[in-house]
């Protein structure tokens, strides 16, 4: 009679794999919030801070551009630099979700579900 508890021995190194990579991808989550990345517009003049999970941080606009007449076009900057700071933030992810994966031993290219 085969004995019906013999892949526990198994089973259990799969949920101590599943833990070990549940706290990796926590670990990774929180290295998120720490990476910033910097966007800008009109060469500097607005400058937006995130963090590498796209969460604004900072703006920083050049108070040569207070100018009232010119409103439109300082809208226009913060957009641009949060959009460059938010495209930042989506290639620091990416790129340490792959370093991480490949510190997992997954293949390359494999998406992480994060």
């Amino acid at each position: 009679m085969k004995n019906p508890f013999a892949g526990i021995g198994d089973l259990g190194k799969m949920m101590t794999a599943a833990r070990e990579m549940q706290g990796k991808v926590d670990e990774f989550q929180k290295t998120l919030e720490t990476l910033t990345v910097t966007g800008e517009s009109g060469a500097g003049l607005v400058r937006v801070t995130a963090n590498a999970k796209g969460e604004l941080q900072a703006i920083d606009i050049d108070a040569s551009i207070f100018v009232p007449s010119e409103k439109q076009v300082v809208e226009d900057l913060i957009l641009a630099a949060i959009k460059d700071a938010q495209d930042k933030a989506m290639a620091r992810a990416q790129s340490e979700g792959q370093r991480l994966a490949g510190d997992m031993g997954l293949p390359p290219g494999m998406k992480l579900p994060f």
